[in-house]
């Protein structure tokens, strides 16, 4: 055994998919990231082996993937966690595929996949359901889906330890989201066992915890799945007035704001501040583990790559906590990641994964859409309501096809399976979601009905989902009803704007800056009007804002 990997990884491309043909062998792809100390484990006990690695050498091509670097293949073949060990026939066609496997464990699936192409060859490939039939049952929009949900958030809860489920607990931060305006003890019982048991003394979140108890977290600490948490706590805040929620949210803000901020990044907005945010950290148990005053020097390794779908959900997390508290320096931080990720991966509408990355995801698409429709609402300002309409019509050009958002855009010379479109619900909500936000900030209601159509692709399995789809109640709700819309006639920052961003709803959206024909205010001074349920009413004091939007609710 060695303390590396001896088996000559190639690249996930035409090259590695070239000599499987030529060869006649199947390809093991290793799905791995950065943030992974099992896969480590596994690259260096398992391909460490010599061995293993000359099986391997003798019967496969290998290829080794960094997930993060590629979602579009993370997509269609991880195995339900990392890593995620493929095999795969010559035209990306699926055989067998596992997660972490020890050295015993991988000789054995190595051995037995060469068996089984020597005795089918590409015979034995399979393409995945929901790669074979990726349309979804397409319905009608209506209150069902939300009452559907409701009733899900209590069938699911685990009402002794909190959270949903009775095995490895997940934050659910978007379940959480759903359930603060239509569960709240739940929704908070379960943020308090998050803060209880994965948020790390130094701040930041774990991403899960492997038993019901929320006890033997896996310590490894992602940027959106932090960011996510941050705009959850942030808003139960909002809904609750309660500190433990804001300290909570701040704890990890200042983490983002240090351990994940990348520095080297080229410079963006009009601050001291350069840089973005960093994709990940290491979760290297015998350092978590440790209080933190025991802690060896030197913290586990951080993935500095700027992703645009990451940096996207984390500025629209600080924005909204800013919204809420007046905090500057999560204003700044996320203003500064912001103009960084316009100015270096987005062009004409189209926003890069990351330097030098795949192109007009989804995934990018419509994180770096909703963060630009929060700065319009939070910040103000005509630059980002003009990114958010460039960044979501290049996104309805090239990735609405026939009523549904596609995952990536249409390429024949892709790659396995990567030439097979994914429908992803989670990513068609946010981009709804957006959408909704847009629609409010410019008056533009073809936004909106994209967002309903794209939202009726999934309705016909409503009585399917599960609480782990929460989001897409939410912004059904947001399609039907229309949400709580506040209109400032004042720009960003003052009284009435701030007023308006602090109603406890944060399905809501906030205009400043806007222009209500007819209509002003005492002695010509700002005006806010809220519109809710189809009926209007006009406020030009905060305290009267505030009575307005109890009387319409």
């Amino acid at each position: 055994m060695t303390d590396e990997s001896l088996v000559e990884w190639r690249e996930w491309g035409t090259a590695a998919f070239a000599e499987a043909q030529d060869r006649d062998v199947p390809l093991l792809g290793f799905l791995t990231a950065p943030w992974c100390t099992w896969c480590d484990r596994m690259e260096t006990e398992g391909f460490g082996s010599p061995m293993i690695a000359a099986n391997v050498a003798e019967g496969f091509v290998p290829v080794r993937v960094d997930a993060d670097r590629h979602p579009a293949v993370r997509e269609r073949y991880q195995m339900g966690g990392f890593p995620s060990t493929v095999f795969l026939t010559p035209d990306g066609r699926l055989l067998s595929g596992a997660t972490y496997l020890d050295p015993e464990g991988l000789r054995s699936v190595v051995e037995r996949v060469r068996e089984m192409w020597e005795e089918r060859g590409s015979d034995a490939g399979r393409v995945p359901r929901a790669l074979r039939d990726p349309d979804p049952p397409r319905g009608a929009l209506d209150d069902r889906i939300e009452s559907h949900m409701a009733g899900q958030l209590e069938v699911s809860f685990d009402e002794q330890y909190g959270g949903w489920g009775t095995e490895a607990k997940f934050p659910l931060a978007r379940t959480v989201e759903f359930a603060l305006k239509r569960d709240r003890t739940r929704a908070l019982q379960t943020l308090d066992a998050v803060a209880g048991h994965l948020a790390d003394p130094d701040g930041g979140f774990y991403r899960y915890a492997t038993n019901r108890d929320w006890s033997e977290p896996h310590y490894e600490r992602l940027l959106d799945e932090n960011a996510a948490l941050v705009r959850a706590f942030a808003n139960a805040y909002l809904h609750t007035g309660d500190e433990r929620y804001r300290d909570v949210a701040d704890d990890a803000i200042s983490y983002l704001t240090t351990t994940l901020w990348a520095r080297d990044t080229d410079v963006g907005g009009t601050t001291d501040l350069a840089g973005a945010f960093a994709g990940s950290q290491a979760g290297e148990e015998s350092y978590f583990e440790q209080p933190p005053e025991d802690r060896p020097d030197g913290s586990p390794g951080v993935d500095e790559t700027v992703f645009a779908d990451r940096n996207g959900l984390t500025v629209e997390a600080l924005l909204w906590y800013h919204a809420y508290t007046d905090d500057a320096v999560a204003r700044e931080y996320a203003r500064t990641a912001l103009h960084t990720v316009l100015d270096t991966l987005e062009r004409e509408g189209t926003v890069a994964h990351h330097e030098g990355g795949p192109e007009g995801l989804l995934t990018d698409q419509a994180r770096l859409f909703r963060a630009l429709t929060t700065a319009a609402q939070v910040l103000g300002g005509g630059r980002y309501v003009d990114a958010a309409v460039r960044v979501a019509d290049r996104t309805l050009d090239t990735l609405f096809v026939g009523g549904t958002f596609l995952d990536g855009p249409a390429d024949d010379e892709a790659l396995g399976l990567l030439d097979r479109p994914l429908r992803p619900i989670d990513t068609t909500v946010e981009v709804a979601d957006a959408l909704v936000d847009l629609a409010g900030l410019t008056g533009e209601e073809r936004y909106r009905e994209v967002a309903r159509e794209s939202l009726e692709a999934f309705a016909g399995a409503r009585d399917r989902m599960g609480v782990d789809v929460a989001g897409y109640a939410s912004a059904v709700s947001r399609v039907v009803s229309r949400p709580l819309t506040v209109e400032v006639t004042s720009e960003a920052g003052s009284d009435l704007h701030r007023a308006a961003l602090r109603i406890a709803d944060h399905e809501k959206v906030v205009v400043p800056n806007a222009t209500l024909d007819g209509e002003t205010g005492d002695d010509d001074g700002p005006l806010a009007c809220v519109t809710l349920h189809g009926e209007r009413a006009l406020a030009d004091t905060p305290a009267e804002l505030q009575r307005r939007v109890s009387e319409l609710n």
